[in-house]
Parts: C-alpha cells; sequence; structure tokens
C-alpha cells in the first residue's frame, strides 16, 4: 500500500516538474518573441532607415530603392502646375461629355470613393461593354514612369487621351470629344484661367485631366506614421508584417521605393496563354518575345481599398494574393506557351517568384501590414458641370 502511495506521489511530483518546466520554457518563448518585436518596433519607428535590418533581395532584382515617404510630386515642364489647370482638369474629369454615350467620365471607373477605381473585376464601358483588363487606382499615379498595365503610354498627357478613344470604354474620337467641350461655354473662362486663353484643343484638355491627376496622392498612412516615430500606432502583428514584407516574403523585390512599386514590368505567370482568358501583356506593345506576360508592378499604396486585384482581376482577398506568392505560382505548363499572329510564343515567369513557405500566422502579420498603407476613404463633391 505504501510503495503504491509513493509511486502516486512520484508520479504526482513529476508531472508538476515537467509541467513547470514546459511553463517557464514558454514564458521564456514568449518574451523572446516579445523582445525581438520589441526591438523591430524601435528600430523600424527611429526615423532613421540606417538602422533598419538589411533587406532580403533576390539576385535578378536589376533595381532597389527603400521603402519610405511619398516624394514630392514633380510637375513635366511642359505642363507645369497652376491651381486653375488642376480645377479644369478635375472637371473634365467629372465630365461625361468627353465620351461617345454623354454618359461616361474618367470618374466612373476611378471613383474617390472606391480607392480611385471602381472595386469590379473588369469595368463596364460604351453599351455595357466590359473591358478586358482590371482599371488601376489612379492615387498616387503622379510616381508612375509608365501607364495602363501594358506600358502603352510614356506619360499621363497620354495617358489621358486614350480611354476616350477606347472603343469599349468611352468611345469617342479624341477631335469630336474636343469639339463638344468647345461648344460647351462655361469652359471659355476654365481655360482662360488655366491657359491664359479662351482656345481649347485636345492638348490642352489632356494636359489639364493630366495635372488633376498628379494631384490624387495618399495622404500619410499609418506606416509613414510609424516610420517616423510614432512607434505605438502599429501593432505587434503590423510591426512583424513590415519586418516580413522585407525580408523573408521578399515583397520587396518589386514593391519598393515610397510608391511601393519599383515601376518595372515583371511576368509572374499570370497570362493564361492558350487560353480564353490569355493577355500577353507588355509583349503587344513591345513585340519583344521576352516581354511576353509582363504586367507593370502595381503601387502597394492604398492596396486595401482597390480590390480586386492583379491585371485580370482573379483576386477577391489580399489573403488570395500572399497566397499565390508565398507558392511561388507553379505556372502550369499548358498555359506557358501559345501562338500569336503565326509567331509562337512562351511565358517565361521571373525567376523571383519561388516558394517563400511563410506560415499561416505570417501571412496574416503580412496582410496587416498592408492594410497601414490604405488611407480613410473620402466623399468629395463632384464639381458642377460648366454649360
Amino acid at each position: 500500500m505504501k510503495n503504491g502511495v509513493s509511486w502516486v506521489l512520484v508520479l504526482f511530483l513529476t508531472i508538476t516538474l515537467l509541467n513547470n518546466c514546459l511553463q517557464t520554457k514558454t514564458y521564456k518563448e514568449i518574451r523572446k518573441k516579445q523582445s525581438f518585436i520589441d526591438q523591430l518596433r524601435f528600430v523600424y519607428s527611429s526615423s532613421d532607415i540606417s538602422k533598419w535590418p538589411k533587406p532580403i533581395l533576390d539576385p535578378s532584382e536589376p533595381t532597389f530603392s527603400e521603402i519610405g515617404h511619398l516624394p514630392k510630386v514633380e510637375f513635366p515642364s511642359d505642363n507645369p502646375y497652376s491651381d486653375e489647370k488642376a480645377a479644369l482638369g478635375r472637371t473634365l474629369f467629372y465630365d461625361p461629355r468627353l465620351s461617345g454615350s454623354n454618359q461616361i467620365a474618367c470618374a466612373s471607373c476611378h471613383d474617390p470613393e472606391l480607392g480611385w477605381t471602381d472595386n469590379r473585376k473588369f469595368s463596364f464601358g460604351h453599351d455595357r461593354q466590359l473591358g478586358s483588363r482590371n482599371a488601376m487606382t489612379i492615387m498616387n499615379i503622379a510616381y508612375a514612369k509608365s501607364l495602363f498595365w501594358d506600358g502603352r503610354a510614356a506619360s499621363l498627357e497620354d495617358q489621358a487621351k486614350m480611354p476616350i478613344e477606347d472603343m469599349r470604354e468611352m468611345h469617342e474620337h479624341i477631335d469630336i470629344a474636343t469639339e463638344k467641350i468647345v461648344k460647351v461655354k462655361g469652359y471659355e473662362i476654365l481655360f482662360e484661367k488655366a491657359f491664359g486663353d479662351k482656345k481649347i484643343t485636345k492638348d490642352r484638355i489632356a494636359k489639364a485631366i493630366a495635372t488633376f491627376e498628379r494631384t490624387v496622392i495618399s495622404p500619410p498612412s499609418r506606416f509613414d506614421r510609424f516610420i517616423d516615430g510614432e512607434k505605438d500606432i502599429f501593432t505587434n502583428d503590423e510591426v512583424v508584417g513590415l519586418h516580413l514584407f522585407r525580408t523573408k516574403a521578399q515583397c520587396m523585390n518589386c514593391h519598393n521605393s515610397g510608391y511601393f512599386s519599383n515601376n518595372l514590368f515583371e511576368n509572374d505567370g499570370t497570362s493564361l496563354l492558350s487560353s480564353e482568358n490569355e493577355d500577353l501583356g507588355q509583349y503587344l506593345i513591345t513585340k519583344k518575345t521576352s516581354d511576353v506576360g509582363k504586367f507593370r508592378v502595381p503601387t502597394l499604396r492604398e492596396v486595401t481599398r482597390t480590390g480586386p486585384w492583379m491585371h485580370n482581376g482573379s483576386f477577391n482577398t489580399l489573403t488570395e494574393v500572399i497566397n499565390f506568392y508565398n507558392t511561388g505560382n507553379p505556372e502550369s505548363s499548358k498555359h506557358k506557351k501559345t501562338i500569336h499572329e503565326g509567331v509562337p510564343l512562351n511565358s517565361e515567369k521571373s525567376d523571383m517568384l519561388k516558394l517563400l513557405d511563410l506560415t499561416k500566422e505570417e501571412i496574416l502579420q503580412l496582410e496587416a501590414f498592408l492594410g497601414t498603407l490604405s488611407t480613410p476613404t473620402v466623399r468629395p463633391a463632384p464639381p458642377k458641370l460648366p454649360k
């Protein structure tokens, strides 16, 4: 009997000791983890980028610029800024008379209440036709080096005319659209204030719209405030997410600079060659076989507000996007080849896409950080259109 009691006592003491050891180990791990996060919080919010941990970059990445604040917007010498020109551009941006039906404006697909896009996979255009690519936000577009997913416009002045003449979008010849604006007497005073005289031309229309678009800039986000020293504005998950963004997740390869884009074109294996959703991307503009399936790297500022994501609007949640890159997109071999206009073409996915091995917790932390790049929704009243 005594032996039995002794063994029970020994077993009880052993279990208690093991439990205490496990608790001690767990507490140590928690303290160690919190200490690491505290160190990251201190470094990243120090207002000194030189103290940040070294980013993990792919050897093939040709350019790199550290993430940070948006720089001051630069206006071209042949289209300098003025308040009057920006105001005129804003009015034209909202004016549906630039379209063939007199019912579609630039603002139809770039709504300020929807992150300056329309939150649709593909936008509706003339006669309710669907576009073939997702409408990109115009927020911070002043920092883009080329426009559209395929880079077919070299400047905002060039870009401003293209949706007007696109048969699926606004469906109007730019000269006819200009004549319609000429006939609106109320525009004369606006053009005179913006350009010095009442002359209305298609180039002036484009310059005014471009000037306005360069003013659509994100206010400081929580990310901007955090790196400026507001260390408690980030949660622990957001701090770790920022670190993952720059290191293990390797997002910095493409989404760098204050614009959170390298302004280059990359192939992430989403061109879906030889399918009904085939899109050759930049190749359609350059005709270079090396550009097959390449699309412009979009900004990640305001990213939580600008879904669905990718050139074809194929992802409805940021979790889906992160999972896509976490797996390295194992591109199906049947969608890597096609023949276009008699030319055999291949899709060569970027070497930067590889298995990242992010855990479920790390995916959530990365998504939490991306949320800090967005700012509150604004709901400006549209301008009163001239008559």
